[in-house]
């Protein structure tokens, strides 16, 4: 049984390993990361087994054009190998995804596999006004609609918004972070 929660403090070391694991030792280098880097995430959701273990995890990321248009930038998203077939993926998704309708965001944007993310609604070519701070294949940014005409307006180059992480300047402990993020 895999249930999804929202991240806490206990769960950072196994999601930094499993998003080493997932994407590799360069992952901080790709261009979304420059949207993530020092900031909270809106979102943060962990998929864990009946044991407690990590098994997945997703964040939302607040971004915005120059005009001040927000939106969330989807990422990342991991699955531990040996689960992998088993749905947390989607069930990660659709909560993630549940969660921002629920929270008044109209859309959301990510760089990322088409033929995967197509089954929770995303579609290339809705961002044609729209870039990231750095290179990115046009036809793996993809944006959903929570809704309808919110990405209508948006342009130029995306730059982070939302809450600045107190914990990436300062040299805070990290779970420290998380009792800020729920205030």
């Amino acid at each position: 049984m895999i249930s999804i929660v929202d991240e806490a403090p206990a769960h950072i070391g196994a999601r930094e390993a499993l998003l080493d694991l997932s994407f590799g030792p360069d992952r901080t280098l790709k261009t979304s990361e420059r949207l993530r880097e020092g900031r909270l995430p809106v979102f943060a959701y962990s998929a864990l087994d009946a044991d407690g273990r990590l098994t997945g995890t997703v964040r939302l990321w607040s971004v915005s054009d120059p005009q001040g248009n927000e939106t969330l930038l989807l990422g990342p998203l991991a699955v531990d190998p040996c689960m992998r077939g088993h749905k947390v993926g989607d069930r990660l998704m659709r909560h993630a995804l549940n969660q921002a309708a629920l929270g008044g965001y109209g859309s959301i944007l990510l760089v990322g596999d088409a033929a995967y993310y197509s089954r929770f609604g995303f579609e290339p070519g809705l961002l044609d006004d729209v870039c990231l701070p750095g290179p990115v294949e046009r036809a793996r940014f993809l944006a959903v609609e929570l809704a309808p005409g919110h990405l209508f307006g948006l342009y130029g180059e995306l730059r982070a918004a939302g809450f600045g992480d107190p914990a990436a300047n300062h040299g805070a402990d990290p779970q420290s972070v998380f009792a800020i993020q729920r205030l």
